[in-house]
């Protein structure tokens, strides 16, 4: 058999054949020849049966099938519906198609969040939130220096004496201070 007819009965490229052939996939007669019957055999050990044609146009049985988790099952169905799709097929079960679509949508996606943060409009969450931190830090320190600072003005402004205005400020100051740092319940109302 040539490789245009053994191209034509294994339902694949010439391209194929020939690259099989290169491979040492295909058993061939003393004239050059592709052996049928051999070469289908020994393709079918070589190759992934989800990459073949045939595999992807003829229903596959359940037999050699592994099963798949449930849990992959449900992140499929849980990425459907967040897009808005149909998330089961009638028979209660996931297709193909359905699993294919779900992982275009997780890869678009996931190539969204790279750009945005690409663009710098994301950024790590350790690092914001050490950003926060930092931030939180020297308002803190801008207030614990505040009275030393206002405390010569408010005095004489005032006609007392700056250690006593100071040390009222910064009693005020660390009090209030302490309160923003106490723990409390959000209020979402």
């Amino acid at each position: 058999m040539s490789e245009r007819q053994y191209a034509a009965h294994a339902g694949i490229s010439r391209g194929a054949v020939q690259k099989a052939r290169a491979a040492g996939r295909l058993v061939l007669h003393p004239d050059g020849s592709i052996d049928a019957a051999a070469s289908d055999a020994r393709r079918a050990q070589f190759t992934d049966p989800a990459r073949s044609r045939r595999a992807a146009s003829s229903s596959i049985g359940t037999e050699g099938a592994r099963p798949v988790p449930e849990a992959a099952v449900a992140a499929v169905g849980e990425t459907l519906r967040e897009q808005g799709l149909a998330s089961t097929s009638g028979s209660g079960g996931t297709t193909f198609l359905q699993a294919r679509t779900a992982n275009e949508v997780l890869k678009a996606q996931e190539r969204r969040l790279r750009l945005q943060k690409l663009k710098g409009e994301l950024v790590e969450r350790d690092r914001a939130a050490a950003l926060v931190f930092r931030m939180a830090r020297e308002e803190r320190e801008a207030w614990i220096t505040w009275p030393a600072r206002v405390a010569a003005l408010m005095a004489s402004e005032l006609g007392v004496e700056v250690a006593a205005m100071q040390k009222i400020l910064e009693d005020h100051v660390r009090s209030h201070l302490e309160e923003l740092a106490a723990p409390r319940a959000p209020d979402f109302a």
